[in-house]
């Protein structure tokens, strides 16, 4: 079953349900649908928010398969970062302002930043993101 917000040409909103996608193109090249307020028959699929699964978090819950895939990105992402960029420690800051301003080459870095440091850099258009923890000495 699927559910899609239609609109009539005169605005009045209203929702359809269908067996499937075939289904709609069916009735609607037939001329089938019909608003359910002024009786119009030229229907058109309104813009909808897609339907996730669920509301709580137990039902949103990722599996034991998911959070081993999530947990091998986390990992490729900081190895990748620790054997592509330099580690400037305490000093990322200073050396990401340097970089952004072009007082200093270009390359990439990592390093250690304060969460008021971290804003301050995005406030200042420089690009910073957090970089995964190491999960290996989380345990």
């Amino acid at each position: 079953m699927i559910v899609y917000s239609l609109a009539c040409r005169k605005g009045h909103a209203f929702e359809g349900w269908f067996k499937d996608s075939a289904a709609y193109d069916e009735q609607a090249a037939g001329g089938k649908l019909v608003c359910p307020v002024c009786r119009s028959r030229k229907i058109d699929k309104a813009p909808m928010a897609p339907s996730l699964k669920g509301a709580g978090v137990e039902k949103n819950k990722p599996s034991a398969a998911e959070l081993q895939k999530m947990r091998q990105f986390m990992t490729g992402l900081r190895k990748y970062v620790e054997e592509n960029a330099e580690y400037v420690g305490t000093r990322f800051p200073e050396e990401a302002r340097k970089i952004h301003y072009g007082e200093t080459d270009e390359r990439h870095i990592y390093g250690e930043a304060t969460i008021e440091e971290a804003k301050e850099l995005v406030e200042e258009g420089v690009d910073v993101a957090p970089l995964p923890p190491d999960l290996n000495d989380a345990n």
